[in-house]
């Protein structure tokens, strides 16, 4: 059976594309091997109807409801490679299956990788994050910390005094602040703090003190930091799609590649965490495309 789709990555952004195939009638299968990179995180936020809902739930719920779809399958189980042949695309997942399709949508993600400070890992996801439009509600008006060490400081500090007035940013023994940007920040009573971070403390992912390399501890009850960001995909593919200089994957407004036949949307284009909502409906525009597509192909 040859597909008219293989949607990759089972994320919000995966899964839309997939019920909005299923309900044009394509043949369509999920590769989705359940390693997600909000996997740390009890709630998500800022999707009408789901607000607080747990990733995994939201997942079951979108699962079930493409259940009602007789043309689509979902495969839990990681992509090895991916090739294109003549007009077709073959996927190969690491179980050595082959299946053919007509077009691709990349859904898969961007995976993170924290500051590396010692103890990080057990707060994050708790009371450590990285999106204020995710979670700053949570953590409002509580004293809190921004831990970043590079030029993105200034925004994130911009972006999370939005949610209180007790902020500190933490470079973590790095000049990235401009004396220029130093003094606009004080102005607002945003206090910064370059010394090396030595440890976080705190029980159970809830954070208390951040302590410094010097021995002082400072108080802090959460925060945000910024995270490098990287391509979550790891099969080797004959697909050449355009990064941009975020590293996300280059599209049009119809979430097209510059490669015939591939499509990408959600977090792997945008190169960074966004909302559910946001992914989603990326994946809707992107199934759209590609069905728009395979009907011209059938006219001509």
């Amino acid at each position: 059976m040859i597909l008219d789709c293989a949607v990759i990555g089972g994320g919000p952004a995966g899964l839309n594309a997939a019920l909005v195939l299923g309900r044009s009638r394509r043949k369509t299968i999920l590769f989705d091997d359940n390693k997600p990179r909000n996997a740390v995180t009890s709630e998500s936020h800022g999707f009408i109807t789901r607000d607080g809902i747990h990733p995994q739930e939201f997942k079951r719920v979108a699962q079930e409801e493409l259940s009602r779809y007789p043309d689509v399958r979902i495969e839990k189980q990681r992509v090895h490679r991916i090739n294109k042949e003549n007009t077709l695309f073959q996927v190969e997942t690491e179980n050595g299956e082959v299946y053919s399709a007509k077009k691709i949508i990349l859904a898969t993600g961007f995976k993170e990788v924290l500051p590396d400070i010692p103890g990080m890992k057990e707060f994050y996801g708790k009371s450590l994050f990285s999106c204020p439009f995710c979670d700053g509600w949570e953590l409002r008006d509580q004293p809190l910390a921004v831990i970043a060490n590079d030029q993105r400081a200034l925004h994130m500090a911009k972006m999370v005094s939005n949610w209180t007035n007790d902020l500190i940013i933490f470079t973590n023994g790095n000049k990235v602040l401009s004396l220029e940007e130093q003094e606009l920040l004080k102005s607002y009573g945003i206090r910064i703090n370059e010394k090396k971070i030595a440890s976080f403390i705190g029980e159970d992912g809830m954070l208390k003190k951040i302590q410094l390399e010097d021995g002082t501890t400072v108080l802090r009850e959460g925060g945000f930091i910024t995270a490098e960001w990287k391509q979550a995909a790891s099969f080797d593919a004959t697909l050449k799609y355009t990064l941009n200089e975020h590293g996300g994957i280059e599209t049009d407004s119809w979430q097209r590649t510059n490669m015939e036949g591939v499509f990408a949307c959600g977090d792997t284009r945008i190169a960074g965490p966004s909302q559910l909502i946001i992914a989603a409906g990326e994946g809707c525009m992107a199934a759209m495309a590609v069905n728009g597509a395979l009907i011209e192909e059938k006219f001509n």
